[in-house]
C-alpha cells in the first residue's frame, strides 16, 4: 500500500530554483515507489462542493504574478484518467460525500509545480480535487478518509498546500522572531502528526503556538490539504516529517508521509 503525502508548494518558485527543497522533491520521486496514478488535492483550488476532475489532457493554469517569464512559458503535460475519477466518484457516493465533476479546468500551480520535481516526465495521470476550507477539519479528513482504498491500488494521494502561509510577516522587521514562530508552529504541528493527535490537530488555532498567526483565518486553504491527505491514511495512522525549510524567511516548506 502506497502512503499519502502533504507537500509544501511554497512559491511557484521551486519550480525553476535549483535549492535544497527543489533537489529534495526530485530526490522523493526518485525513492517513492511508483504509483499508478496521483490525486492531488490543491489548495488553489476552493470550492463550497468537493470538485473531482475528470479531463483527459490538461491545459495550464498560471494562477501568480510577478515571476519570471520562464515560469510562464513552462508546461507540465499531465494527463487525467476518466476510470480512476469515476472511481473516486463512486467511493464518494458510497460516503454520503456531495461532488461535483470538472471538465474543463487545467492544472494550477498547486499540483504542476511540485510535479515537475517529483515526476519530471508526466508519465502518471493525474486528478486534481478541490478544498473547502470552511469545512469542519473531521469532514475534510473525512474526505480523504473516503479515497484511503486507493492507496491499496498504489495511486498516490497528495495534500499540496503550505503549512506556516502568512504574507503579513513580510512586514515584521525582528527576522529572528518570524523566523522562531515558524519553527514553533512547525514543531508543534509534526508532533502531533506524529502522535496523530487529532483532536489537538483540528484545534490547532487554539492549541498550537502563533496558530492564528501561521496560518491565518480566513485563508486556511493552504494549510487544511493536510487533512485531506491524512484522512487518506486513517487505517494506518502513522506520520513522518520528511522535511522542514524555511522560505524567505516568512513560511515553511515542509512534506509529511502518512501510512
Amino acid at each position: 500500500m502506497i502512503s499519502s503525502l502533504f507537500i509544501g508548494h511554497g512559491s511557484p518558485m521551486v519550480a525553476i530554483e535549483d535549492n535544497d527543497y527543489a533537489r529534495f522533491l526530485g530526490e522523493l520521486g526518485r525513492t517513492l515507489k511508483r504509483p499508478k496514478g496521483i490525486v492531488v488535492f490543491t489548495a488553489h483550488w476552493e470550492s463550497d462542493v468537493q470538485m473531482v476532475s475528470e479531463i483527459d489532457e490538461y491545459s495550464m493554469i498560471y494562477d501568480f504574478y510577478g515571476f519570471p517569464r520562464e515560469l510562464y512559458e513552462m508546461v507540465y503535460p499531465a494527463k487525467g484518467d476518466a476510470a480512476l475519477s469515476r472511481r473516486i466518484q463512486a467511493l464518494l457516493d458510497d460516503a454520503g460525500i456531495p461532488y461535483v465533476v470538472e471538465k474543463k479546468r487545467g492544472l494550477d500551480h498547486g499540483t504542476w509545480t511540485i510535479l515537475h520535481r517529483i515526476y519530471p516526465q508526466a508519465d502518471i495521470p493525474v486528478i486534481q480535487m478541490s478544498v473547502n476550507q470552511f469545512l469542519p477539519h473531521e469532514k475534510q479528513y473525512a474526505i480523504g478518509k473516503a479515497l484511503s482504498p486507493l492507496r491499496e491500488d498504489d495511486v498516490l494521494i497528495i495534500g499540496s498546500g503550505a503549512t506556516v502561509h502568512n504574507f503579513g510577516l513580510f512586514g515584521v522587521r525582528d527576522r529572528e522572531a518570524v523566523k522562531a514562530l515558524c519553527f514553533a508552529f512547525e514543531n508543534w504541528l509534526a508532533e502531533h502528526l506524529r502522535k496523530w493527535d487529532l483532536d489537538a490537530l483540528f484545534r490547532y488555532e487554539e492549541l498550537a503556538p502563533y496558530g492564528k498567526i501561521a496560518v491565518p483565518p480566513p485563508a486556511k486553504e493552504h494549510f487544511v490539504p493536510i487533512f485531506y491527505a491524512m484522512g487518506a491514511a486513517d487505517q494506518s495512522r502513522t506520520a513522518e516529517t520528511l522535511h522542514q525549510s524555511l522560505l524567505m524567511e516568512v513560511m515553511i516548506n515542509s512534506a509529511y508521509r502518512f501510512g
